[in-house]
């Protein structure tokens, strides 16, 4: 009889993007195993309710991939007693922080002249390319903490769809889960009740319009394209999965037998 895994993904008040990556197909024929790993937005606005379920999880550690200019916006995540909070910043603090600051504040123009005609769009793929170059120190602490005793863990960011979808990419990647199936769990971001919400300064008919919104969409979309660079980078960089594991993350092959017997069943 097959067992029956009960739901780990409750309707949750003040954390978005929550998910258990458990059941996804390696190309082994094996399958991430169900109450291991989480991904999702921050955990700053988690209600008492939300923090009680999070804490049912029996988490060893929460991986943070925010920076501090992150923090002082929304805040310290909530805390959840006799849990490792490993902070991560996959950004500078002060990377972009003028590009975020126009997101919020700016006009129709200046929305129109930073992020049309393709210009948002490259920005995330040139992103999504520079995580997966030059953020290896990184993920390498992910995947050996993951190997050696940090599950059951959660990983988020903000919105839980960049830093933490790379993060959880690179993750799959190592436990040899299916491309497809890594593309398909990194969309299901795009869920109405996952998305991050935008939050504009302005009270003018232009601070949420229609065309604001069209502008604004691919930063808060996430798209196949954008993980398909990232996925691509590795194979322009390393010219593989395997070479940028070992040379790039240096996951030996005894560590990464000890992340598949950790997080596979």
């Amino acid at each position: 009889m097959t067992q029956q895994v009960p739901s780990t993904e409750p309707e949750l008040t003040g954390v978005r993007n929550f998910r258990d990556v458990g059941g996804l197909p390696t190309v082994d024929g094996r399958r991430v195993r169900h109450g291991v790993l989480f991904r999702s937005g921050h955990l700053a606005h988690a209600t008492e309710k939300d923090a009680e379920f999070l804490a049912s999880l029996g988490l060893h550690t929460i991986f943070d991939f925010r920076n501090a200019a992150d923090k002082r916006l929304e805040g310290p995540d909530v805390d959840l007693p006799g849990v490792r909070n490993m902070n991560l910043p996959l950004s500078d603090p002060a990377d972009g922080a003028e590009f975020w600051k126009m997101v919020r504040d700016g006009d129709l123009e200046q929305l129109r002249t930073h992020l049309a005609e393709g210009k948002a769009v490259n920005r995330m793929i040139v992103s999504y390319r520079a995580i997966i170059r030059e953020r290896t120190a990184e993920h390498s602490r992910v995947l050996r903490a993951l190997a050696e005793d940090s599950v059951p863990a959660l990983m988020h960011c903000a919105a839980g769809k960049d830093r933490a979808g790379l993060s959880i990419a690179v993750t799959l990647l190592a436990l040899g889960v299916e491309r497809e199936a890594i593309v398909t769990d990194y969309l299901e971001s795009n869920a109405k009740h996952r998305r991050y919400r935008v939050h504009r300064n302005g009270s003018s008919a232009d601070t949420y319009s229609p065309e604001v919104m069209e502008l604004l969409s691919p930063l808060f979309d996430a798209r196949a394209e954008y993980l398909t660079a990232a996925i691509d980078t590795v194979e322009e960089t390393w010219g593989g999965v395997d070479a940028y594991l070992e040379r790039g993350l240096g996951l030996t092959p005894a560590l990464r037998e000890r992340l598949h017997e950790r997080l596979l069943d």
